[in-house]
Order: structure tokens, then sequence, then C-alpha cells
């Protein structure tokens, strides 16, 4: 399934289910080169409804719990388990949820253990094809092993992949993006729905930028020239730089609004500029 696009920018536009995530049916992309052009809009259609029904549910258990949802994505080898490790020690406070989603084996879930996290891992290999991201079904599989009302924030680790994973809503509140250095500064214009996507990026491994021919002004050029509101953090779990700060930002979505609305779990996401 992930080898299909719905949208130049995995947004759905002038509808959703609220979170700023959904992803609607009116461009499914460019199918014509294919003599089964017609039959495959059909099955993307099926498959689509089937994601977003279940997004829908997931986000009404996510609400109903009191939970904060955040998807967080990447490449594989960008440092986002690292970075989620370093967050758990510092979110000593806060009752974390860990969805650990790979193709197979255990190995970022084991290195996730043992940090105050309770993990449900999600292999896709068991019975969901091997597929290269998470969806909604998936997702939901993997709530059951967890006890929502015992959390206050659900950090699903999406596997690593810059394309399919931005396309998939799975019910979260926001998305964080890892981005790391050593992936060159032309990235945002190569996979621009992943990074059109994201409430936050995290340019991470900055503690290379001295051994590499790099220009960071270039990448975040390129950024703002695909999204030019997302929140910006520089991260090296190496130094420590940013993790804190990454640390504040979930907690800001995880703190409850007075008036009882959504909006400080991120469906209105306050941005700030690199």
């Amino acid at each position: 399934m992930g080898r299909f696009h719905r949208h130049d920018d995995g947004h759905e536009h002038g509808q959703g289910h609220g979170h700023g995530h959904g992803h609607g049916h009116s461009d499914l992309g460019d199918h014509s080169g294919y003599r089964t052009g017609g039959e495959r809009i059909e099955v993307l259609e099926r498959i689509f409804d089937e994601n977003d029904h279940t997004a829908a549910a997931n986000r009404a258990d996510f609400d109903s719990a009191g939970v904060t949802a955040i998807n967080v994505m990447s490449s594989p080898g960008a440092g986002k388990t690292s970075l989620l490790a370093a967050a758990l020690r510092i979110l000593t406070e806060t009752r974390v949820g860990i969805v650990e989603g790979d193709i197979e084996t255990s190995i970022d879930a084991d290195r996730l253990s043992g940090l105050g996290a309770t993990i449900s891992l999600l292999n896709t290999a068991n019975g969901f094809g091997g597929e290269c991201h998470l969806d909604a079904p998936m997702v939901r599989s993997a709530l059951s092993k967890l006890d929502l009302t015992a959390l206050d924030l659900l950090l699903i680790e999406n596997v690593g992949n810059l394309v399919c994973p931005a396309e998939f809503s799975v019910g979260e509140h926001a998305r964080a993006m890892v981005y790391s250095v050593t992936e060159g500064e032309e990235k945002p214009l190569k996979y621009p729905v992943m990074f059109r996507s994201a409430d936050l990026i995290l340019v991470n491994k900055v503690d290379l930028l001295p051994h590499l021919d790099y220009d960071i002004d270039i990448f975040f050029r390129n950024l703002r020239a695909v999204n030019p509101t997302a929140a910006v953090l520089e991260t090296s779990t190496r130094t420590g730089r940013g993790v804190a700060d990454f640390c504040d930002w979930l907690r800001t979505r995880c703190t409850p609004d007075p008036e009882g609305s959504a909006a400080a779990r991120g469906d209105t996401t306050a941005r700030s500029q690199p």
C-alpha cells in the first residue's frame, strides 16, 4: 500500500478529523500511466476509507482517556529512538506509553525498555504484510496492549521511511519528524509530503556539523519553502542539545486546556521559527 500516494502535501483540504492530519479522497495522485489506473484508485479509496474510520476511533479513545498521541517519524537511522530514550530519562514525571513500530525485530523496543515507559511492540511483518509504515488499524491493534487511562502521553514511533508514514493518519494529535543533518540539505524538496505534514521538526545530530560538508542555512531555506510554520529544534543526543526543549514541547501538548478544548494537546500548534 505504501507505494501509492494521495496528495502532494499529505493533508486533507477543506475538511478533516479536527486534528490537521486527515487525508481526503479528492486527489489520489496521477495513475494514468497504469493500464489499471481506474481499478487502483478504487482500491485506494477503500484502503483510505478504512484507515480514516479507524484513525477517528483511535482519536476518540485517546481523547476519552485524556492521552496526547504524537506520531514520531523519520528516515531509517535519523536517531528517533535515541531521542526518545533521551526524552524518557527526563520525562520521569510523565506517564508515557510507546507504540514501537518496525518491520521486524524488537531491537528498538529493547533499547527503550527500562526507561519508565510502557511499550507495545508492533512489527508490521506480523499480520500486516511487512508494510513500510504504520497505519491506523495497525496502531489500533497495538493499543490493546496498553492501558490508555494510565498514560498522559503516547509516543508512536513509526517505521523509518520518509514517504509512506506521512500519508496515513493514525489518530495522533500532532506529528514530530526527526531529520538528521547527515541526510543532506535537499531532503525537504525531495520529500515534501513528510516535511509539510510535521508540526515539529527535530534537526538531529547537529554535533556532526563541524565534520560535514553541509550548509544548514540551505536546509532551512528548503524547509521553509515547503513548511513555513513548523516548529524547529536542533538536537543531539551525544551532547544533549535540544533534548530538554523537545521534552518541553511534549509537556505543553500534555497540559490540559482549562476551557476543555484539545488545542493544548497540539490541534492548534504554536510554532517557532528556527
